[in-house]
Order: C-alpha cells, then structure tokens, then sequence
C-alpha cells in the first residue's frame, strides 16, 4: 500500500469523524428519542396485555361455557356474546346490551355539558341496572341471561332469551319526539320454573351521577334521590349527606336527579321491598353522588300479565315532564312534574300559578334570558308598588310625627314609665290616623314573591347555558374574576352580579335604617338594641356575599335589579312626596275626628288593658303596705 493510498484512508476516516459529529442529535433531542422509545415500549407492553387479557377472558368464556349446567333450564341462555343495540329518536339516544338484555347508556341530543359534549345521564362505565329471577333451582340474574334480536327498528326493539319450556322476552319502545322509553318484560310457559310463591323480580340499579354544571357546589345542592310515594307526594333523601333509606311504602317511581336532568325508572305495579343510597362524591372528582336503589316489581311466570316499567332520561323541564305523564302505560298519576322545585305551599302557588305563566310569556318573545329577567323584576316591582308605596307612607306619617314623640319622650324619662309612654304613643297615633303596623305589613306581602323567586330561577332550564353580559352561563356562577387556589369562604373567584346584589342590599340597609332613626321614639335600653340590629342589618349583605358567591348568577342578577330598583323606587316617592301637604293631610284627620270617642283596637287596646291591671296591681300593693 503506498503513500497515496494510506493519506487517502486517513482523510475518509477524518471525514466520516467529522460528519458524525455534526450530524449527531443534540441533547434534548436525544431526551425526546428517549421519551419516544419509552412510550413506544409502554404502548407495546399495554397492547401485550390488553391482548393477554382477551384471550384470558375467551379462555374464561370457553372454560364457563363448558361448565355450564346443562341441565338448567337457561343452559342455552347463558351462551352468547354481548352486543350493543342503540334506538334514538330526536331527543335521546339509548344503548342496550343483549347481555341482560339492559340499558347501559343514554345520551342526551339538545343538551350540552361544560366540555359541549351531549350531556351523559347513563353509561356503562358510571351505571348498572340489573335483575334477579328466583326460580327453583338457581338464581337467573340478568347478566347470566343472552339475548337474541327478535324485532328492531330505531327507536324499539323485542328481545327474547330461549329457556326450556319457553322464553323470556324484554321490549323497548322510544317514544317519538319524547324522554320517555318502555321497558316491558314478559314469559311464556315458564311457570313450572318457579315456585307458586313467586310473584315478584328483584331490580338493582346504581348511577355514579356526573358533574354537568360549572362548580358542581351549586349543582350539588339541587341533586338528590327522589321518590314518589303511592297516591302521595314526593319525598328525597338529604342532599348532602351519606343517606341509606329503608322506605316501607309502596313507590310508584324513583329518579336519580341532579339539578337539571333526570334519569326516573317507573314500576306501573308499583315498587316495594325498597332500599335507597344516595352517597356524596368528592369535590372536584367529576362526580355529584353515588345512586344506589334496589327493590321488587311484579312479575307472573305465567306471563299472563308483563311486568310493565318505563324509564324517563331527560331534561326537568316543568312542561315536558307534565306532557310525559300523558304517555304513562297505566292509569297512575304519575305527577312528574314535582321534580321541579317550586317551595313551600304558598311559594310553589305562586311559582306555578303566577311567576311560571309570567316567564313563559317573556321568553314566548325570543329574548335574551337576561332581558326577560330584567322584564320579570320590573313586572313584579309594578304589581307590588301599591304596597311598597303605602308602607314607605306609613313611615312618612310616623317621621313626621316625630315632634310629638319628642314631647312624650321628655314627658317620660323614667324607664318605669315606658307602658304610659307606649299607650300614649298608640293614642296618638289613633288620633292623627296613623297605623304602627302600616310600613310592616305591605312588606311581608312582598316576602313570598321574593322566597318563590329564589326557588324558581336555579331551578328554570331555560337559563342553563345562557349567557348576559359578562356571565357565560345565567344558571351559573359568573367568574370574570378568578383565581387558581381556592381562598376559604370565598372559593376562586368573586362574581360580579353576587357583589352588585350584596352593594344594593347594603344600600337598602342604609334607607331602613334611616327610616327606623327618624321615627324612633325608644328608650335607651331600646336605642342600644336597636343598635345591635342595625350592625346585624348591616352584617346580613355581607354574609349574603358569600353565601350567593357560588350561586346561580341569573338569581343574583334578579335580586341585583330587585334591590336596585327598590332603591330608586324608594328615592322616587323621598322626592315626589310632598311634607308638608302629608302633615296636613294628618292635621286635618285630627281635627275631623277630636270629637270622636276614643276607640282603639289591637295592640293599643291590649297596652291600655295591661296599663289597667299594673295601676291596680299597684293600688293592691298600696293597700297592703298600708
């Protein structure tokens, strides 16, 4: 090899050195070859083990199969595989497993979760529903059971499982343009498998209830396991709490609920034997509650008479659930539409027979939710205006009155003189016309329209998803201000609209007070625990703060406008009333009625009944001393 050759070698070597070099990935590259050929070998290791778990369950399946009874009466049931049917009609759709021959899911079509996904009420991974057969030789339960397709369409589907002697057959039907699904169960020449005894399937069902508002703090207050009582009323477990319930009543339906859907199974020869769960989930995991109901429904072996259930997957949409009770199998009065929480007796009349009517009309006009509660609040003031201007005149009268209260203050100092004091005080309102009670009692009427109004809004479907201004969702809370860590009392944000309401409530605070100073007519005793009111007045809007913080943003809106409008009403009337034309019109009734006899009634009587009995009491004790 000569000289030439050898340089040749040594130069090539240089080159190939030198380009290896520069050629070489850098350092975070080689971290991302690395990171690559890790989750390359994990994906590797999980194909290898979803495969090993196939083929453990085929080998699972083939050995079951095998030994299988094969003198049991279901011995060609229990062999199948289980497959999926869906039905789905506008609304909803609905899969069933021919395993059980059961739903598995139910997806809702108009309806969308935070992620704008259709919302989820079932699925296979968070609910399981479930049966029992008890014959005389074993225990069938649904998931043993393997169904064959005997009819389908897209919204209905019959099921039928072969059993020695007969067969069990299961129906579906999604009702067009509706919520609701039958779910009917019928046999045939299955009596001689059961006992004479028997007369009744044992059901299971649980759901694991997923957080579909924004928070789920709100939302969790409005979810509960409800229940309706035959030919009564509804009832629920606590809201809040790990509940297990015994119910010894028959039932006629069950609903897994949360604040704006509902998932309701209904037994039309009733339920009974019931257990009911309802266990909270933690905060932040997704998840409202753990729904657990297990319970009897009739079933005839015969199948003379098919055990006839229903489920409803939908919305709680007062309307909607009143037009479902129409497509019943039965002559039951299913009332479905007390899902939908008015309150109390005198709150849910006015709920259902006012303020409902009154919001179906606005929104009949395609307005933004904001707007119409606009419209409703302006309503409502107008309708209670008479009362809220006859009590602001009633405290006008008293504030003007306020020099001869003065004269009566002085006239009795003494604390032993405060029944003299009230009686003359009650006199002198009798004599100028005026009524203690007349700011009071127009304001309590407006009690009941504010109390059904805190009802009906977290609970209006119309508002979810809605958004007015700065809020995204009206159902919800409004979080333009927001933070990463939860602060306590205060959580991570601050909403606007629940900061406006609690200013306005202070301001209201402030016109009561001043209201209260200008008549008072009080003894220092008095005056010092009228102080202590006050700073509780004063202490209330504030503690609303963080009560409402997390609230519904459309109720807060709503008590903003409310609070504001109170505020300038009240200003309007401060302005518009004429002192001393009132005075007048006090001095006129006065002088009218100088000649009258001196009635008075209510309160006052009883002051001047009980002024009476002190004045014997004390002649007695004179008497006595004496």
């Amino acid at each position: 090899m000569d000289k030439n050759t050898i340089t040749g070698f040594v130069l090539i070597a240089l080159v190939l050195i030198l380009f290896s070099w520069w050629s070489r990935p850098s350092e975070a590259q080689l971290q991302e070859m690395a990171r690559r050929d890790s989750i390359a070998q994990v994906e590797k290791a999980r194909q290898a083990e979803l495969e090993k778990e196939k083929a453990t369950k085929k080998a699972n399946k083939e050995t079951q199969v095998a030994t299988l009874d094969s003198t049991s009466a279901f011995f060609s049931a229990k062999q199948g595989n289980a497959e999926t049917i869906d039905l789905k009609n506008e609304k909803v759709s609905v899969t069933l497993s021919t395993q059980g021959g059961v739903i598995e899911g139910a997806v809702l079509s108009e309806y969308q979760d935070q992620q704008k996904e259709n919302v989820v009420l079932l699925s296979k991974e968070d609910s399981h529903f479930g049966y029992t057969l008890e014959t005389k030789a074993e225990n069938i339960k649904s998931e043993d059971i393997y169904y064959q397709v005997a009819e389908q369409t897209d919204s209905s589907v019959t099921l039928v499982a072969s059993v020695t002697g007969g067969e069990l057959r299961i129906k579906y039907l999604l009702h067009p343009d509706s919520y609701m699904l039958d779910f009917i169960i019928e046999s045939e020449g299955l009596e001689n498998l059961f006992s004479p005894s028997t007369k009744h399937i044992d059901l299971t069902w649980e759901n694991r209830i997923r957080q579909q508002e924004k928070g789920g703090s709100f939302e969790t207050r409005y979810a509960a396991l409800t229940y309706k009582i035959k030919d009564e009323g509804t009832k629920k477990l606590n809201e809040m709490k790990d509940v297990t319930k015994q119910v010894d009543k028959q039932l006629d339906w069950i609903d897994f609920k949360d604040q704006f859907f509902s998932s309701i199974i209904i037994a039309h020869q009733d339920f009974q034997n019931i257990t009911l769960q309802s266990t909270p989930e933690e905060k932040n995991s997704g998840y409202l509650k753990l729904y657990n109901a297990q319970m009897q429904t009739q079933f005839d072996p015969s199948g003379k008479q098919p055990t006839e259930m229903q489920f409803y997957l939908g919305p709680n949409d007062f309307h909607t659930l009143k037009a479902t009770n129409k497509l019943s199998l039965s002559d039951k009065k299913l009332k479905l539409q007390n899902l939908v929480y008015f309150g109390w007796p005198i709150v849910k009349w006015i709920n259902r027979f006012f303020i409902l009517y009154l919001f179906d009309w606005l929104t009949g006009f395609g307005l933004n939710m904001g707007i119409v509660l606009l419209l409703l609040t302006l309503i409502v003031k107008a309708l209670v205006y008479p009362a809220t201007k006859k009590s602001y005149l009633a405290s006008a009268r008293m504030r003007l009155l306020k020099p001869e209260m003065d004269k009566l203050n002085a006239k009795y100092p003494k604390q032993e003189d405060a029944m003299k004091k009230q009686q003359e005080m009650m006199s002198l309102y009798s004599q100028y016309g005026v009524s203690p009670m007349g700011g009071c009692l127009p304001a309590l009427i407006q009690m009941p329209i504010w109390i059904a109004l805190f009802n009906f809004i977290p609970n209006a479907i119309e508002l979810r998803g809605e958004s007015f201004l700065w809020a995204s969702d009206l159902s919800a809370y409004d979080d333009v201000i927001r933070w990463g860590k939860d602060i306590w009392l205060v959580g991570n944000h601050i909403s606007i609209f629940c900061l406006l309401f609690s200013l306005t409530n202070i301001g209201n605070t402030w016109i009561s007070m001043k209201q209260q100073q200008s008549n008072a007519m009080m003894s220092q005793e008095q005056q010092a625990q009228m102080k202590m009111m006050q700073w509780m007045m004063v202490l209330m809007p504030i503690a609303f703060f963080f009560i409402f913080n997390d609230y519904s943003s459309g109720l807060s809106y709503y008590y903003f406008l409310s609070g504001l409008t109170t505020i300038l009403i009240m200003w309007g009337l401060r302005k518009f009333t004429d002192d001393k034309k009132l005075r007048q019109q006090l001095d006129d009734y006065k002088a009218r009625h100088q000649n009258d006899p001196k009635k008075m009634g209510g309160f006052a009587a009883r002051l001047e009944a009980m002024q009476k009995m002190a004045e014997e009491q004390q002649k007695k004790n004179k008497g006595l001393r004496g």
